[in-house]
């Protein structure tokens, strides 16, 4: 068989294989694929078992997102990406009407529900979460953000914001 002949032989089977392919991904229903619809952020999402600090904060994050999100009307992955940067914060804020003050308390109203979903659960004590929420109430929209947004830090971090209490907090962890 000579060169010639071969490349085509190759070439064809290419083809071919690349049209088995798509029939294949169409058959198995490729060709209606919708995203899945994120979940409503005004739901409440029960807590799973926190075990350690790192549990506790991925979950008090999302709380925290999903009540910010839910006071303003967006999805939580929507708020999300506003906050992870200051510009797309701003682009959030343009896009959606909202001024810094509207922002402030929706994200301090995200922690609450954030702190009162971790009282709940069992991952915070009472002797924790009411200083927290009068800490919160009082933090500027920045820090709020960094809280929100890395909340290992938030809840290691309110020991320059409460003082020396925080530092009984892995105590009070079940």
């Amino acid at each position: 068989m000579n060169a010639k002949l071969r490349g085509r032989l190759l070439v064809g089977a290419a083809v071919v294989a690349s049209l088995a392919l798509v029939g294949v991904y169409l058959a198995a229903g490729g060709s209606s694929y919708a995203p899945e619809k994120s979940q409503d952020p005004c739901k409440h999402r029960p807590w799973s078992n926190p075990e350690g600090l790192q549990e506790i904060a991925n979950q008090f994050s999302i709380s925290a997102l999903d009540g910010a999100a839910c006071q303003l009307g967006v999805t939580r992955e929507t708020l999300a990406r506003a906050l992870a940067t200051p510009e797309g914060r701003e682009r959030f804020k343009e896009r959606y009407g909202i001024d810094d003050a509207k922002l402030a308390r929706a994200i301090r109203a995200g922690l609450l529900r954030a702190v009162s979903d971790a009282e709940e659960a069992g991952a915070l004590s009472p002797l924790i979460a009411g200083p927290l929420r009068g800490t919160i109430e009082e933090i500027p929209l920045d820090r709020a953000i960094e809280l929100v947004n890395d909340a290992s830090s938030a809840l290691g971090g309110f020991e320059g914001l409460l003082g020396p209490a925080t530092n009984l907090l892995e105590e009070f962890l079940p």
